[in-house]
């Protein structure tokens, strides 16, 4: 159990520092859709998404001013948003898992 939790930290860890720091050196390109859509003509047509006006929309914290700790805030509450909603799944599971195993099975035999 230490292994594993040793090993979940550490990637943890890892996922917030290429978050953090390694967003700051992400290209402010075009991605290949849009990239594409510009080459074919098209690319006037996109329209914002319906979370365009959201605290991280296009990767950066609206209510920070430097752009590169803007994305590196914003990669790093993706990251701890992730870990949150993935910590919360697996509980239930195991909730589930630990429910069902403990019931009486109906083809148990009966002495």
């Amino acid at each position: 159990m230490t292994r594993t939790r040793t090993f979940v930290l550490i990637g943890v860890v890892v996922a917030l520092v290429i978050a953090g720091v390694g967003s700051w050196y992400a290209s402010s390109a075009p991605d290949g859709l849009e990239a594409t859509a510009e080459e074919q003509g098209f690319g006037s047509t996109a329209r914002d998404s319906a979370a365009a006006d959201s605290p991280l929309a296009d990767y950066t914290a609206s209510w920070i001013g430097d752009d590169r700790l803007s994305g590196g805030l914003a990669g790093v509450i993706g990251v701890l948003l992730v870990l949150a909603l993935t910590s919360v799944l697996v509980l239930l599971v195991r909730r589930r898992t630990s429910r069902d195993d403990s019931a009486p099975r109906a083809d148990a035999r009966q002495h």
